[in-house]
């Protein structure tokens, strides 16, 4: 069963984004939930910023996969960006990240944000995959991609 799937929809892949930083990447993540799921955009942006601190969520391979639990959420949501141009993120193999997944979890989901974190391991562990994202002619296509995907 594809966990990340229910995670999306074609409204939460963005293409084409351009950010100068992480600061800046996560200022837009926090502003889009507080705008889509009602959350405080400065807790959102605080906590994937204490998260990223603690250590880079970059997987290497142009991935990124920030995450963060969040009081007040009700269910685990994600959105999917493909940055352009890509993002230095600290990866550990010192590529810049271009495919970056992020998820928002209950502050209280342990088993299953550990469940998701390591779906998302594995899908883009996938060479095949993380390249369909990368040529896909938009978000419908990500998506589509994504929400087929067989672990």
């Amino acid at each position: 069963m594809n966990l990340v799937a229910p995670l999306i929809d074609s409204e939460s892949v963005i293409v084409h984004h351009s950010f100068t930083s992480k600061r800046e990447f996560f200022e837009h993540v926090a502003a889009r939930a507080e705008q889509r799921l009602g959350l405080k955009a400065a807790v959102v942006f605080n906590n994937l910023l204490e998260r990223e601190r603690l250590g880079s969520t970059a997987l290497g391979q142009g991935v990124a996969v920030p995450h963060g639990r969040i009081k007040g959420l009700s269910g685990a949501t994600g959105v999917f960006y493909r940055l352009q141009p890509p993002l230095d993120f600290g990866a550990p193999d010192a590529q810049p990240v271009n495919l970056c997944f992020v998820l928002l979890v209950p502050a209280d989901a342990n088993e299953h944000h550990l469940q998701i974190l390591g779906e998302l391991a594995q899908m883009f562990g996938d060479a095949g995959l993380r390249r369909s994202l990368l040529d896909a002619p938009g978000a419908a296509e990500i998506h589509r991609i994504i929400a087929t995907w067989n672990p």
